[in-house]
């Protein structure tokens, strides 16, 4: 499959190591307003493809992306160059839309222009508002989100090593916003068929539930607070996610496209082909549960009036 990269910073280069290390694209075309970047980024990466299944590196523009299967949008700003950095700030993420919002408006046209039929999965921040942007731009229903795929991959982590498991065993989801109105779904959370709140003591339940959501949470501020960027988690979930397209897999991941019933974008659990989107799925909620990602709804769907206001 030929895919594209818009971006060639910190993101969009571990999408596609990750996507390199899967073997899960022939043709990768890296686009990025810094030129020397990109090709800085092309030309490192090329020397390992020989350890890969064959692929084919372009440091190109817009016009390469002929015949892409499906765009890749990593670019933009983060939460410490925009300010998002305040772990007790409700908005989170969501302080990134406007600036974010001006990158996505210029860059959807000229994709759509060069690849019409293409997938556009959108990485950058906010993905849900961004991604309901890029569908009007687009003009089409095949746009998406990594959404709360991420969130979900971290949950699972911190369960997982509260109980002393490995975190593939753990079968969790998280909904909603990949941002503070995230809703971590404990009522369906499973290992091995078991309900994960049955395994803790009653007593210690919610000092449990706290610590893991706390540390999901925080988890992007962590890691830009030591590294700058937040960017590994996300380059290895993308690369997951191409390969299931790339195979035709129908898998299931929590992604972000628009739902109508909730009159925007956020995630849900979402069957994954090489189409792109085939269906959603409406996960197993608790009436707490539900309202709290009716409430996550309705924060995605002010944060994009706000935008399309301004």
């Amino acid at each position: 499959m030929k895919i594209g990269v818009i971006g060639a910073g910190h993101v969009g280069a571990s999408c596609i190591m990750a996507i390199l290390g899967r073997g899960a694209a022939h043709e990768i075309v890296v686009i990025d307003s810094n030129e020397q970047r990109v090709n800085g980024v092309v030309t490192d990466m090329q020397y390992g493809t020989p350890l890969c299944p064959p692929v084919r590196l372009i440091a190109g523009g817009y016009g390469d992306l002929g015949g892409a299967e499906l765009i890749l949008v990593a670019v933009g700003i983060n939460e410490k160059t925009g300010g998002a950095m305040d772990r007790n700030d409700p908005a989170g993420r969501l302080r990134l839309l406007d600036s974010n919002a001006a990158i996505i408006a210029d860059i959807v046209p000229r994709i759509v222009a060069a690849a019409p039929s293409a997938i556009i999965l959108i990485v950058t921040n906010p993905p849900e508002p961004l991604t309901e942007l890029a569908r009007h731009y687009a003009g089409h229903d095949k746009v998406m989100s990594s959404g709360t795929y991420l969130d979900t991959l971290r949950f699972r982590f911190y369960v997982a090593r509260e109980l002393g498991i490995h975190a593939g065993q753990v079968n969790a989801q998280v909904v909603g916003e990949h941002g503070n109105s995230r809703v971590l779904l404990w009522s369906s959370a499973r290992v091995a068929g078991a309900a994960v709140l049955d395994l803790i003591p009653q007593e210690n339940v919610e000092a449990f539930k706290a610590k893991v959501e706390a540390q999901v949470k925080n988890a992007n501020i962590t890691i830009i607070e030591g590294t700058g960027a937040s960017q590994f988690g996300i380059g290895i979930a993308c690369g997951r996610l191409i390969e299931a397209i790339t195979r035709d897999e129908h898998a299931v991941f929590p992604l972000g496209s628009h739902l109508a019933d909730y009159g925007t974008t956020l995630s849900v659990p979402t069957v994954l082909a090489r189409r792109g989107i085939v269906r959603t799925l409406k996960p197993v909620m608790s009436d707490s549960e539900r309202a709290a990602l009716e409430r996550s709804a309705e924060t995605l769907r002010a944060a994009y009036a706000k935008l399309t206001r301004g």
